[in-house]
């Protein structure tokens, strides 16, 4: 399932957190070389993603949501 990315936060670790339209949040960690995201590292990447819909599993489990 995707859904379009409303926003993003840090979490205790300083890592990105995008905000799903859902309420469910997922990071979205530029780890090379298993994960290749450097927009994350840039306020105009982040910017750049907000709308896109990034394939997430916890609407097809039923998990409750992250946020209100």
């Amino acid at each position: 399932m995707q859904q379009a990315i409303i926003g993003y936060h840090r979490d205790e670790e300083g890592h990105w957190v995008a905000e799903l339209a859902c309420g469910h949040d997922q990071h979205v960690r530029h780890q090379p070389p298993w994960t290749e995201r450097p927009w994350v590292l840039t306020e105009h990447g982040r910017r750049s993603r907000l709308g896109l819909a990034p394939t997430h599993r916890q609407c097809e489990r039923g998990e409750p949501r992250d946020r209100p």
